[in-house]
Formats: C-alpha cells, structure tokens, sequence
C-alpha cells in the first residue's frame, strides 16, 4: 500500500489527448488500489510547491496542486523517494487552503 508523501514514478493520461507518459506524482492518498496523486513538473514556470534535487528530485520541480488525479495502483512503476515531515505538511495544509477557498 503507498503512503502519503511518496514520490512515485506512474503512467498518466494526459487530459489534452490519449498520450499516456510515466511521471513523477506525489502520493496524497491510496484507497480500494486507487491512488490520488498530485502532479510534478520540471516547469518551474508553473505555480505549486517546489521540489528541489536536494530533496530527492532527478530536476528542480514543482508539485502541482491544481492538478489532482486518480492512478491504479497497477500503474506505478517505482517509488523514488519520500517527502519529508515538514514538506509533507506544508503540502497538506496547502490543499487545505485551496479546498476552503472553495468554501467562500
């Protein structure tokens, strides 16, 4: 079972085609062999939380949080590392953030 915080390396559809690539996606939760991820980018361009290579990164990237999705669990390849406590929070608490703006 994968646990929140981890970095896995998983296949993802892309919502502007029928493409399907292997990323990298932070774990948020998994359930009944679903997993919802949070999408990582190399674009530093892109809005969300850094993820830098001391971190664990291959690239200086970024956790989308604006882009959640559901993988199956059959779709991972790897795990590549884990977020530590603090990053891990700090993640989490933005969520909380952008679902209580929801609110308003």
């Amino acid at each position: 079972m994968h646990k929140a915080g981890e970095i896995i390396l998983t296949k993802i559809q892309f919502t502007d085609s029928f493409e399907i690539k292997t990323r990298p996606a932070l774990v948020l939760f998994e359930e009944f062999d679903n997993i919802i991820v949070a999408g990582i980018t190399s674009n530093k361009n892109m809005k969300g939380i850094p993820l830098t290579k001391k971190e664990g990164a291959l690239k200086e990237s970024v956790i989308k949080l604006n882009y959640i999705f559901t993988v199956s669990k059959n779709m991972v390849s790897k795990i590549l590392f884990h977020l530590k406590h603090e990053k891990k929070k700090r993640v989490f608490n933005e969520l909380v953030k952008k679902l209580d703006e929801l609110n308003d």
